[in-house]
């Protein structure tokens, strides 16, 4: 009875502590748009024709069309920084002409997007040891009143660190030469993943551009639960108010054709031209990964989250392929094939992924990174339960 007492207390704690917030229904929140900002973000799950926009297609400067594909997975996302870095030592890395980001992938994608040229810059980010200081362990028991069990302060002082004004005026300039840099969120109010149009909000001349920016990027990496959720002011008819954002990875571990489109393939074709080339980067392991799973609370979830997130990628990667092949666009993925130790009170651990970053490197600079299909096992362990030839 006590222990149930205290849990009743703290959730009437965590309720008194959560941050008031202009009340809006269902139908102001399907008009909403960014004030003064246009057409600069879609529903994934919209229905209806492809956008013709000039400002969401991109425009090839060569014959082919070369997507790269960034997705969520926290640290993991050091095994698409080594890949992208061996990529670019070896030689034969695309200038892309869409790159998309979810979560980790999120804080990727502005860099990869710009070229090999920022390379360094995110090495530094995912290998360096400064991501441990996104983990404030010390704030840690007030977290489980509030928001978030940590403190947001860290991960907003390293984007706007590394996504600087002058940075995005770059991304504005390689927009309007015809790339698109793409990043999603969840919109946790009408439970609905947002695309956003980086590039258009970079390129939009707006003073507030840049913290906008920002704000779509921090909501994008914020991990449900271990950061608070970004408020992003929109309006709908004279109605201002704020909607509440988070990771991405809530509702898609990846980005690379949206479900609506999906949905509607036998409606909509893609205009003829350049051949569509998608390269999918998952920052993940989506084998199956035995252990003896202990019978605690915070264990258990993780677990189980794990197991979700696995299952949602797969579904995603199953149906991109498929749109693939019906489409004609060639398929091209990786993933982390490999178990790395991970522990799960250091999250942004050093060593784990400095580990993950070298495999990331060595398989691209080995030439075994590319499948063409999904594939979801551990090779080793097919190779053990094969019969003897």
């Amino acid at each position: 009875m006590p222990r149930l007492v205290a849990i009743l207390i703290a959730v009437f704690l965590a309720g008194c502590l959560a941050p008031g917030r202009i009340p809006y229904g269902s139908g102001a929140a399907s008009t909403a748009s960014i004030d003064g900002f246009g057409d600069v973000r879609i529903y994934a799950d919209s229905g209806g024709t492809l956008p013709r926009a000039r400002t969401w297609l991109p425009v090839s400067r060569k014959k082919d069309v070369d997507y790269l594909v960034l997705s969520g997975g926290g640290a993991g996302g050091a095994f698409s920084v080594g890949a992208l870095k061996a990529w670019s030592d070896k030689g034969g890395r695309p200038e892309f002409d869409i790159v998309s980001g979810v979560s980790t992938g999120a804080l990727i994608a502005p860099y990869a997007f710009l070229g090999r040229s920022y390379d360094k810059a995110l090495v530094d980010l995912y290998t360096s040891g400064i991501a441990e200081k996104l983990v404030d362990m010390g704030f840690l028991p007030l977290g489980l009143l509030g928001a978030s069990l940590l403190k947001q302060e860290p991960l907003r002082e390293m984007v706007e660190r590394y996504l600087t004004r002058d940075i995005v005026a770059k991304i504005a300039a390689e927009h309007r030469k015809g790339p698109r840099l793409l990043v999603l969120t969840s919109n946790l109010d009408s439970q609905r993943a947002v695309i956003w149009n980086m590039g258009a909000i970079a390129n939009s001349n707006r003073p507030d551009a840049l913290t906008l920016f920002q704000d779509i990027i921090m909501a994008s990496a914020s991990i449900p639960g271990l950061y608070p959720a970004v408020l992003i002011k929109v309006r709908a008819g004279g109605q201002v108010f704020e909607e509440m954002h988070s990771d991405g990875g809530s509702a898609s571990q990846i980005l690379t054709i949206p479900e609506g489109w999906i949905a509607n393939a036998e409606n909509e074709e893609w205009p003829k031209g350049p051949k569509i080339n998608i390269y999918i980067l998952i920052n993940n392991a989506l084998m199956p990964e035995f252990s003896m799973t202990t019978n605690n609370m915070f264990i258990v979830m993780a677990r189980a989250s794990s197991s979700l997130i696995k299952a949602q990628t797969r579904s995603a990667l199953l149906a991109t392929y498929a749109y693939s092949k019906k489409a004609g666009f060639r398929f091209r993925m990786a993933s982390i094939d490999r178990e790395i130790s991970y522990n799960m009170t250091e999250p942004f651990g050093t060593n784990y992924m400095r580990a993950v970053y070298t495999l990331g490197y060595e398989k691209m600079a080995g030439g075994s990174f590319w499948k063409d299909r999904p594939s979801f096992s551990d090779n080793v362990a097919d190779m053990q339960r094969a019969p003897a030839q």
